[in-house]
């Protein structure tokens, strides 16, 4: 209790500083201009996934495959945007502890409003499919589906074996580090949601991955901004940390951008082959999902545009030999070393 505890203010005309990390005392400084347009924009572009034209979007059309299939896409895609509302809720603190400025601040209010969005739009896709309010205790009504259930189950036990590491993990990372994992996601998010929303048949899901891509190109305009800031003063040690991250970013993200790599996602064998019977059902029904070799493609870009920034900082870019990028060898992967994000 506050007043239990003994009292100074009678002994000293000044309080003394406030230890640190701490959110108080506050400022309003702003240095950083770049991003106030940045943050402008989020207002102007703000969306509400409940708007969107979901009465055109009739589920009786598809079959059970069909419906249980493209909701296991939007499963998979939970599992990285239903995080990142918590995370950049824990970076949005992160910010004001560090006393980061204003408007550095007001970005990733913005990012964790948005991404609150992107999970929203996941639960409504999910429900009306479905006609059930979540995945997992959701009874399948096809062999398929009992099937992308199973996966569905593996995807969340290991997204919370990421969740317990991320806790652990930001109190010691500093922003800098956290910003390379946030742009890792942010430049291959950007690349799908945009392939999606040009290829997709339902208009509900052409607006939304519309909006949502939008979004991630914000998201991507104030990492780069804070990168441009901060990265010229980065310690070697940071450097060797990021490229660490961005080797266990592939990996992690590779979920749901590509197939997870079996030797670092604890999946059963059977998986990989449950999920593409999946996307073929999906693909049937109009719901566009790059193939293979697109997706590997994607993939591919998205790492080479993210080393092209680091090497102008002089950061080592892991080797990603999954799309035939060399770089330097990291082997000493584990769970508990992610921070990447949409």
């Amino acid at each position: 209790m506050a007043g239990s505890k003994e009292k100074i203010a009678g002994t000293m005309e000044f309080p003394p500083p406030t230890p640190q990390p701490n959110i108080y005392p506050l400022s309003w400084e702003n240095v950083t201009t770049k991003l106030q347009e940045v943050w402008e924009a989020s207002q102007r572009e703000y969306w509400d996934p409940e708007k969107l034209p979901w009465d055109t979007f009739d589920v009786t059309k598809y079959t059970w495959e069909q419906r249980e299939s493209i909701a296991y896409w939007w499963t998979i895609l939970s599992v990285f945007d239903a995080s990142a509302p918590p995370v950049f809720a824990s970076a949005l603190i992160k910010t004001y502890e560090l006393h980061e400025e204003d408007v550095v601040r007001r970005c990733f209010f913005s990012v964790t409003r948005d991404e609150q969005n992107h999970e929203q739009m996941c639960g409504l896709v999910i429900t009306k499919l479905l006609e059930h309010p979540d995945p997992i205790t959701y009874e399948p009504k096809t062999d398929i589906g009992r099937r992308l259930q199973k996966n569905a189950k593996w995807l969340y036990y290991n997204g919370g074996r990421y969740w317990d590491g991320f806790k652990n993990a930001v109190p010691k990372y500093s922003l800098a580090v956290l910003f390379s994992s946030f742009l890792m996601g942010e430049i291959a998010a950007a690349t799908i949601f945009h392939q999606m929303a040009a290829g997709c048949k339902e208009l509900v899901f052409k607006e939304g991955f519309s909006k949502i891509g939008k979004d991630e190109g914000r998201h991507m305009a104030i990492v780069l901004t804070l990168m441009e800031r901060d990265y010229p003063k980065l310690s070697d040690e940071d450097k060797t940390i990021i490229t660490k991250q961005i080797r266990a970013g592939y990996l992690f993200l590779s979920a749901v951008l590509f197939e997870p790599p079996l030797e670092f996602w604890d999946v059963p064998e059977d998986f990989i082959e449950n999920q593409r019977e999946g996307e073929r059902y999906a693909r049937e029904a109009g719901f566009f999902i790059p193939d293979y070799e697109t997706k590997k493609e994607n993939w591919k870009k998205a790492m080479l545009n993210l080393k092209g920034v680091l090497d102008k900082y002089d950061t080592e870019f892991p080797a990603i030999p999954e799309v035939g990028i060399t770089g330097k060898e990291i082997s000493d992967i584990d769970m508990e070393d992610i921070i990447p994000v949409f």
